[in-house]
């Protein structure tokens, strides 16, 4: 895909992770990026020495730092408001990318959020979905695009998990099949830490969140082609791969060290093409998403890539049943209610 013309507000969630501020570095590296309006989504705007290395690579870069809770639906209607009127009253302009790259993953040190959720859940998944829904009125219409970070986790039967074992039991092959089956996962009770507290049941547990959100791919992109404000913004998923970054913070000592701070930099060093890929790397395959046109000039709406290869995801989170069934149930956990978002169809 083909780099097209720069305009517009950036909106990056976990801005300050490894994956986040590689991508600031991105933007902020190259001209035709960082004559976008930054806003750039932390949890803790008191500590991001990432985040302000990242912008360190330009003096003119126009920016904001917004202080953001992913597990606490009022901090997301919060920050989404003030957002929206900025965009409306023209301070700054409509959000040409929203980069949904905040991730969390337990690594069985299972936790719950104020609002009730199992916060993997609502960390990767039900804040963005929210965020996301809020701020369609402030998108670009003509050239808008939401840009959703996937994982192989999303998929039990992807080869790569094969190794790990998370989903060897046949009773983790499918994730949800009903309404109570999505709540449990929601709610911490499927695949619980009292059952596993190893880093197979917290990778399951993430797995669940980064399926609901590949499901929110694919569904809004149908809900967006149907309303006619609406229907030019595209929806597009990248899995970056594995990285070496801060989401293993909270592994055991044998995969926080030895794997990813001895074993997996000599795997990059020796085959900086393999398995193991540069945040660098993945940074430019997030850009390339964002900003890309596809084949005979069109958005790639409601692709999926893997780096920059098309990948088919799941067959699971193409299940049009079960993603309605996601996006109704979202709907009652996050209280939406009608005028919260522009989208015509969101119930």
């Amino acid at each position: 895909m083909a780099a097209v013309a720069a305009k517009g507000s950036i909106l990056i969630t976990g801005a300050n992770g490894g994956l986040g501020s590689a991508i600031v570095e991105q933007i902020t590296s190259k001209p035709e990026f960082s004559a976008y309006h930054g806003l750039y989504a932390v949890r803790d705007t008191t500590h991001v020495p990432a985040l302000t290395s990242a912008l360190s690579h330009s003096a003119t870069h126009s920016h904001n730092v917004l202080g953001l809770d992913l597990t606490k639906v009022s901090d997301v209607r919060e920050v989404a408001e003030k957002i929206n009127a900025r965009v409306s009253a023209g301070e700054i302009p409509p959000i040409r990318a929203l980069i949904l790259n905040a991730g969390y993953q337990d690594f069985g040190k299972q936790s719950w959020s104020d609002d009730g959720f199992d916060t993997t859940f609502e960390a990767n998944y039900l804040g963005h979905w929210l965020l996301t829904v809020l701020l369609l009125g402030s998108m670009d219409k003509e050239a808008g695009r939401i840009v959703v970070i996937g994982s192989q986790g999303h998929d039990p039967m992807d080869p790569r998990n094969a190794r790990g074992g998370a989903f060897d039991d046949p009773k983790y092959k499918t994730f949800i099949s009903d309404a109570a089956s999505f709540e449990a996962i929601a709610k911490g009770e499927w695949s619980p830490a009292s059952e596993d507290a190893s880093f197979r049941g917290g990778f399951r547990r993430y797995g669940a969140s980064k399926l609901f959100l590949i499901m929110m791919q694919h569904e809004l992109q149908a809900r967006l082609n149907a309303d006619p404000a609406l229907n030019k913004i595209c929806v597009v998923g990248v899995d970056p791969g594995t990285m070496i970054s801060g989401m293993q913070r909270l592994a055991p000592w044998v995969i926080r060290v030895l794997i990813f701070k001895v074993i997996y930099p000599i795997v990059l060093y020796l085959n900086p093409d393999g398995p193991v890929r540069p945040t660098s790397r993945s940074a430019g395959d997030v850009i390339e998403a964002a900003f890309g046109v596809g084949e005979g000039g069109e958005p790639p709406k409601d692709k999926y890539f893997n780096g920059r290869t098309p990948f088919e995801t799941s067959e699971e989170s193409r299940n049009v049943s079960k993603r309605e069934l996601v996006w109704e149930e979202t709907v009652k956990f996050t209280g939406l209610e009608d005028g919260e978002t522009v989208l015509t169809n969101w119930q």
